[in-house]
């Protein structure tokens, strides 16, 4: 198959002036490092892939890979999204980088931070992404949820409060990474990721976890 590939400098030129929809299917926990500003972490699984192209509907989508990966990032995307609106970024990020443009990152902490900052800071914000029966479960005690499919609402978007520092969690990390860049894609950037997820807060015993009731 034909692949449609696009130099960082002709990118970086588009984004100044249409509307694009940038995928990045590098190892969330790398993308967390270093990435394309307004990028969305769609992880190296595949299981967001569908779900992101059907509800942010790109007219145009550019996929963002490792070196040496265009190709197979093209056509991951290919069954999901017209040929003539799909580009691969050629050389992968590691060409964007090379080209000196700008780059953003998302902050990581890890659970024992989360700890110490808990008790200490009234401004923070624990957001649980996970799914409902993940959520009512067990949750972190005043965590607010709002699973992933809201996160692409502008509305929730533009009812975070600009004082607050928010804390994304998920179960073990890579959902939290989608939920902070489809955050930060809409302009919000004060937000961290607690890394490992709820598998990790709940390893931290001064952080009291909401349970559901066991009926015996």
């Amino acid at each position: 198959m034909q692949i449609n590939l696009i130099s960082p400098e002709q990118l970086w030129a588009k984004m100044k002036s249409e509307d694009l929809l940038l995928v990045d299917t590098r190892n969330a926990a790398v993308f967390g490092n270093s990435f394309v500003p307004g990028s969305v972490s769609v992880g190296d699984s595949g299981k967001y892939d569908k779900w992101i192209s059907e509800e942010l509907k790109p007219s145009i989508m550019v996929v963002i890979t490792d070196a040496g990966q265009e190709e197979a990032g093209f056509l991951r995307f290919s069954q999901l999204v017209a040929a003539q609106s799909l580009w691969a970024l050629e050389g992968g990020y590691p060409a964007w980088t090379k080209a000196g443009l700008p780059i953003d990152m998302i902050i990581t902490v890890e659970a024992d931070e989360l700890a110490l900052d808990l008790p200490h800071d009234s401004a923070l914000q624990l957001i649980d992404v996970r799914g409902e029966e993940e959520f009512e479960s067990a949750h972190v005690a005043g965590a607010e949820h709002i699973p992933l499919a809201e996160l692409i609402d502008l509305v929730t978007i533009a009812n975070f409060d600009e004082d607050q520092n928010l804390y994304l969690y998920c179960e073990g990390g890579q959902r939290s990474f989608l939920g902070a860049s489809l955050i930060k894609r809409q302009g919000t950037h004060n937000l961290r990721v607690v890394e490992g997820g709820f598998d990790a807060i709940q390893s931290q015993p001064s952080i009291k976890i909401t349970q559901k009731p066991s009926h015996s």
